[in-house]
């Protein structure tokens, strides 16, 4: 019996079947990045920069999340070349998903890290394309050179990420948005600086500070009763930065992909790696404002300006600068405090940020690592509990996918600090898979750190003074609220505790975002691994990947 009556629901429904049955591709974006030595000049002296494109800083890249991001690097510097970024998802990766009872969770392998424990670098006069895929942030980032002391001749830039039209974001839309980095320089060329710290000699401290390239006048014009946005990333080598602007309150919105409780603030303290974005409504006189950035915890104080433009205002900004904070470290501890993470808003997916309920998870490995100044045949040395990392010729990613003996020894590393000699060697920490784990960066020495993980973002619940100890520190956590970031800083004297979820297959950089700590051995890898041979937990080796030391041909 036929129903003709039915036929047009009966083809609608086939049509609403296949409609969803379809998964369309996200959108591909790409990017060249020709590396390239050029004369750059911003303390008023000609010398050499690292030019990304010709430009110093390096172009910003913006970009959506879901966006298949193809970025294909030219190196036509004289020396092997990486590209890593300052994301808490880091950038290059390939990904697939899974589906937990926490919502869904995003695996990553650490094939295109951009680190040289993953990759091998690229030769000079040759190319290599990263494949990436921007998963689960929206905020403000930078991208710079993991090599050497390159990234001290330039060789950075802005990474922004942006919400997908359907996700809700938590503030209002603002009219337009600035991209605003932060640097240390020095007037000596980026060779001598390394030839410094391969002699054993302390970098000596930077010369000045720059926003985007200048130490001073960049303008932003803006127009009154208008909401901005400022997106501001710490990327200098050394120093931690305060950073605000005169005769106007900033609304902190996003830390390196967190949506933030919308507190106010008339400065804000952001330590090496560090990012964050602000709303700042023009609400002012309609005049010149000096934007600034200072070094915090410095004798003497290095500082940048910018100036904001009120769109149509003849009059200049004047002095006084808007005045820095106190040098008193309890200021910045009490402050970083106030940074918390808004549980009812959505990330880069509908569910809600605080769904992960991070604080009542029971903790599987307790992991203390306290990082010291030493000195190793007589050079200077930094070491996280008393080993000073050394790259090997074989990345360490290739080495235990190949099984190539002798490159690192898992483990050899202690999980506390012990009272023994310094000492070189390859760190790498072995971790099961999902374990959940509690690092404690404790910092004996008078300068503040700056720790940075690859391929996880971590909860930062924890800053005191002192000597941590499991008995008297774990009641002050903040179990509830903290943001979820990819570097933390320690101040002097200090300890700071991280909770982090190890979801993620692969070996990943743990390293101190201060350069050259990071660089004469402050840093170490972990290995997070389980026996399952799965694209569900990891990729295999791509068909682009670099041979250098002991890897096969391919």
């Amino acid at each position: 019996m036929n129903h003709p009556i039915f036929l047009p629901f009966y083809l609608g429904f086939l049509a609403w079947l296949c409609l969803f049955s379809v998964k369309a591709e996200d959108p591909y974006k790409f990017f060249t990045m020709e590396v390239t030595y050029g004369q750059i000049n911003p303390l008023g002296v000609p010398q050499r920069g690292i030019l990304i494109n010709g430009r110093f800083p390096g172009p910003t890249i913006d970009c959506v999340t879901n966006d298949n991001v193809i970025v294909n690097v030219i190196n036509k510097l004289d020396e092997p070349f990486l590209i890593t970024c300052y994301t808490f998802v880091f950038l290059f990766f390939f990904v697939s998903w899974d589906q937990d009872s926490n919502g869904i969770k995003q695996r990553k392998t650490s094939w295109q890290d951009g680190v040289l424990g993953t990759n091998c670098p690229i030769p000079p006069n040759s190319n290599w394309t990263y494949q990436m895929q921007m998963k689960d942030q929206i905020g403000s980032f930078s991208y710079f050179p993991s090599t050497l002391m390159h990234r001290a001749a330039g060789g950075y830039g802005g990474i922004n990420i942006y919400a997908r039209a359907v996700i809700f974001v938590p503030y209002l839309k603002p009219v337009e948005q600035f991209t605003l980095l932060v640097s240390d320089w020095w007037k000596s060329d980026h060779k001598v600086l390394q030839q410094t710290l391969d002699s054993g000699k302390p970098l000596p401290m930077a010369d000045a500070l720059l926003i985007n390239g200048h130490p001073s006048l960049k303008s932003f014009t803006v127009l009154g009763g208008q909401l901005y946005m400022f997106r501001v990333s710490n990327v200098a080598l050394t120093t931690s930065i305060n950073f605000r602007i005169q005769g106007h309150t900033m609304t902190l919105v996003e830390t390196e992909g967190s949506h933030t409780l919308q507190e106010t603030y008339e400065s804000l303290d952001l330590h090496v790696g560090q990012s964050a974005s602000f709303l700042v409504r023009m609400s002012a006189s309609p005049k010149d404002y000096f934007i600034v950035a200072s070094t915090r915890f410095t004798k003497p104080i290095l500082t940048a300006t910018s100036i904001l433009h009120y769109d149509g205002s003849n009059t200049k900004a004047s002095l006084p600068l808007p005045t820095a904070p106190t040098y008193h470290i309890h200021w910045s501890m009490k402050q970083a405090r106030t940074i918390r993470w808004n549980l009812t808003a959505n990330a880069a997916r509908p569910n809600p940020q605080g769904s992960y309920h991070y604080g009542t998870i029971p903790v599987t490995r307790t992991i203390v690592l306290a990082n010291s100044e030493e000195n190793i045949n007589g050079k200077l040395r930094y070491a996280v509990n008393q080993v000073s990392y050394v790259n090997p010729e074989t990345p360490l990613k290739i080495a235990d996918f190949y099984n190539i003996s002798g490159v690192f020894k898992l483990n050899s590393t202690k999980d506390t600090p012990h009272s023994i000699p310094a000492t070189l060697g390859t760190s790498v920490l072995g971790f099961t898979l999902h374990d959940y784990v509690e690092i404690i960066f404790q910092n004996n020495e008078n300068t503040t750190q700056s720790w940075h993980l690859d391929g996880s973002d971590f909860w930062p619940v924890g800053f005191g003074s002192g000597q941590w100890d499991t008995t008297k520190r774990r009641r002050f956590y903040n179990l509830n609220d903290a943001t979820t970031r990819h570097t933390v800083q320690v101040y002097p004297k200090s300890w700071s505790a991280i909770l982090v979820s190890l979801d993620n297959k692969g070996m990943w950089n743990l390293r101190s975002a201060i350069w050259p700590r990071q660089y004469l051995g402050q840093q170490l890898y972990i290995k997070v691994w389980n026996d399952e041979q799965s694209y569900r937990t990891e990729y295999g080796i791509p068909d682009n990947a670099l041979r250098c030391g002991q890897a096969p041909l391919k």
